[in-house]
Parts: structure tokens; C-alpha cells; sequence
């Protein structure tokens, strides 16, 4: 059994649905896997305690949360010493025509960081329309023309992220620090602690 880190920023919470669906996948593998906001670290909260790490962030205004960078940026030496992964959501993830300025994004985070996690995952967020207020509606709007299809109507919230792909990073990266550490997966029913 292994234990996996998932450190992430969120603006409006879809990273956080993200990272807590990759922490529980993870521990039915038969790991242990904390999924922690950046703002909410223990003080006592040290990367020594875990064999691998997660780092997630989306994208707001073309760039990730100061406080993802900031913790990556401070902790990029123990970062490197360790099994790692980092994962971006954003709209430009869930629209074909922008994957590459989703994949400048995550570009960007490595150079200004300097770390160079091992795997990578991109996902589409999602669009919180209940919780804005008018102007930042018809901005998201205009913003997402693009993915706000029939089927995706803006009357209310809007979900992007693409689950299979969420899963599918989630087994490559256990299945890499699993390989790493010379550890099986655990996937007895009783072993989702």
C-alpha cells in the first residue's frame, strides 16, 4: 500500500469534485490518498508523509491559482525527489480547437515552476452559471460559445470534464508509482480505507 497525495487549487470547486474523485479511485486500488486544498494545509502538513503526489489546478484569466504555483514553486526540489503528477482543468481542455493553448497552459506552470512531474492529465471544468452574477454570466457565456451546444444549454450549470478521462489518468498515474515502488494494487472489497 502506498500513500498518494492530491494537492489542489480550485476556483469554483470542479477541480476539487476532480481531485476528490481521484483520491477515491486511488484508495479502491488499496491506497491511502488525502485530498487536500492548498489553502487548507495542516500546519504540520509535510510531503515527507507520502510516496507520491497528485498537484491539480485549474485555469482562471489564462493562469493557475498563485497558490498551487507558489507550493509547487517552494516545494519543487521534494516534488522532483518523488512520484509525481499534475493535472490542469480548464475550458480549453474540453474544446478540441484550444487544446493547444491548454497544453501551453500546463507549458508555462512547468517553465515557471520548474518541475517536471511525471505524468500530466487535462480536463474540461465546468461553468457555475448558479453562482454567477450577471455580468460574469455573460462573460462565461461569450467565453464558451464554442461548447455551449443544444444539448448544453447555459439555462443552467455545465459540466465539462470528461470522467473516463479523469479514471484513466488516475489508473496510469497509480499504476506508474505502483510499478516505481514494486507494489500491487489492492482491490479487495474491504480495502477502501
Amino acid at each position: 500500500m502506498s500513500s498518494f497525495l492530491i494537492l489542489y487549487g480550485t476556483g469554483e470547486g470542479q477541480t476539487a469534485k476532480i481531485a476528490e474523485r481521484i483520491a477515491a479511485t486511488i484508495a479502491e486500488r488499496g491506497h491511502e490518498a488525502s485530498a487536500i486544498d492548498v489553502r487548507d494545509r495542516p500546519e504540520s502538513f509535510t510531503l515527507n508523509e507520502y510516496d507520491a503526489a497528485i498537484v491539480g489546478a485549474s485555469i482562471h484569466v489564462g493562469k493557475h491559482q498563485d497558490e498551487v504555483r507558489d507550493f509547487v514553486t517552494e516545494n519543487r526540489d521534494a516534488l522532483s525527489g518523488m512520484l509525481s503528477a499534475f493535472f490542469q482543468v480548464s475550458l480549453s481542455s474540453a474544446n478540441e480547437e484550444k487544446h493547444e493553448e491548454a497544453a501551453g497552459y500546463v507549458e508555462s506552470f512547468i517553465t515557471d515552476t520548474g518541475w517536471h512531474p511525471d505524468r500530466i492529465g487535462q480536463f474540461g471544468g465546468a461553468l457555475r452559471f448558479s453562482e454567477y452574477g450577471f455580468l460574469k454570466r455573460l462573460m462565461m457565456k461569450q467565453i464558451a460559445k464554442d461548447l455551449l451546444t443544444e444539448e448544453r444549454k447555459p439555462g443552467g450549470d455545465v459540466e465539462f470534464t470528461d470522467w473516463d478521462a479523469v479514471d484513466a489518468f488516475t489508473a496510469d498515474v497509480a499504476a506508474f508509482v505502483e510499478g516505481r515502488l514494486g507494489v500491487a494494487p489492492d482491490m479487495t472489497e474491504d480495502s477502501t480505507a
